[in-house]
Formats: structure tokens, C-alpha cells, sequence
């Protein structure tokens, strides 16, 4: 813990954003439900995202549901819980994938971070930021950079005043300066978010 604030406090601008609790991350299981979880999230509020989410988890009359039990719910029942029919059709497309390609998740976890971006990626409805929090939060991995995220992006600005800088040049310029923080990116993109919220 000390050795990776330590070492992220070496960024002099970053510094003063390195403050509060340690970020711990956790490692969890069911990595494809941890998936359709994120799509489900996707430009909702978090509240109105728990919300659906339990009622999916109540729909399927599990707590940890699998891929196989996933799709035996058609369609129309998964709408039937507030989601649109794109993100039903994601969930579904999540499922097969697990399925035919027999994935589990230890299989994942062998992989390296670029390994389960590439994999994960193939699935339509899942791309690179929904892989990359998947592997911040659910397979706590240190050292991944988000470099599309949001967040990231305006608290980025503030912190290193990029605020002249837009699309690939600003993208470039947040690459470069992350590479000072690996192998502990993630942390870095916590405190960041943290940042941008206590404004």
C-alpha cells in the first residue's frame, strides 16, 4: 500500500490527489455476470442500474446466475425488467460467447490484460472500457489505464491543465503520463476519480 502510493506521489501533480482511504481492489467470480452487470450499467444512474439488476437477478431466481441459466430467459422477459432490447441482446450475446467458447474463470485469469481486452472485445455490445473496469474491479488487475474514460479525461485536464488539448493529442498526452504510474494505473485512475468528484 505504501509502496504503491509512494510511488504514484512521484507525479508532482498527482500527488495532491493521493489522499483518503487505500483503494483496495477486489478479485470476483463470475466474470460473465460481471460483464452483463457492466453492459446493464451502461448510461444509467447507478441507482436505476441496481435497481434493473435485481430485478434480473430475481427474473433468473439466482443470486449468481451462469451463462446456460442466462439463456434460457428469452428476449422479451429480459426487457421485461427495464432493459432495452440492444442491452437484452448484449446479455444474450455475453452468454454464448461464455458457452462456445468455454470460457471460465480461471481461463480468464491466466490471460494478460491485453489478452482479455482482445477476447472480450469480440463480443458485441462489450468494448475495450467495459473489459478495462471488468479488469480493474473484477479481476484486480494494478496497472490499467482508461484512457476512454470520462472521468478520467476531465480530472486529467484539471490536474495537468490539457484543457487546450482535444481528441487524439489529448488521448496521447494521458498515455504518456500514465506511463509513470505502472505498474500501478489502476490506483491512479481511483484517486483521479476521486478527484473529479470531490470538486
Amino acid at each position: 500500500m505504501k509502496k504503491i502510493t509512494t510511488h504514484l506521489k512521484k507525479d508532482k501533480k498527482l500527488a495532491p490527489c493521493i489522499r483518503g482511504e487505500f483503494p483496495e481492489l477486489s478479485l470476483r467470480n463470475n466474470i460473465s455476470l460481471r460483464l452483463i452487470s457492466s453492459i446493464m450499467s451502461q448510461q444509467l444512474s447507478t441507482k436505476v442500474a441496481s435497481v434493473i439488476y435485481q430485478r434480473f437477478l430475481v427474473l433468473l431466481k439466482s443470486k449468481n446466475p451462469k451463462p446456460a441459466q442466462v439463456l434460457k430467459v428469452s428476449i422479451d422477459e429480459l426487457r421485461s425488467v427495464g432493459l432495452s432490447y440492444q442491452k437484452a441482446q448484449y446479455i444474450h450475446n455475453v452468454a454464448s460467447f461464455f458457452i462456445e467458447h468455454k470460457l471460465t474463470d480461471a481461463k480468464i485469469r491466466k490471460l494478460s490484460n491485453e489478452e482479455v481486452i482482445k477476447l472480450l472485445t469480440q463480443i458485441k455490445g462489450v468494448g475495450r472500457w467495459t473489459v478495462e473496469m471488468l479488469l480493474m474491479f473484477s479481476l484486480q488487475r494494478e496497472d490499467v489505464f482508461a484512457v476512454d474514460d470520462y472521468g478520467i479525461m476531465m480530472s486529467m485536464k484539471d490536474v495537468y491543465k490539457l484543457h487546450k488539448l482535444e481528441g487524439k493529442a489529448l488521448k496521447q498526452k494521458m498515455i504518456q503520463l500514465s506511463e509513470s504510474w505502472a505498474p500501478y494505473r489502476t490506483y491512479a485512475c481511483v484517486y483521479l476519480w476521486r478527484n473529479k468528484d470531490q470538486e
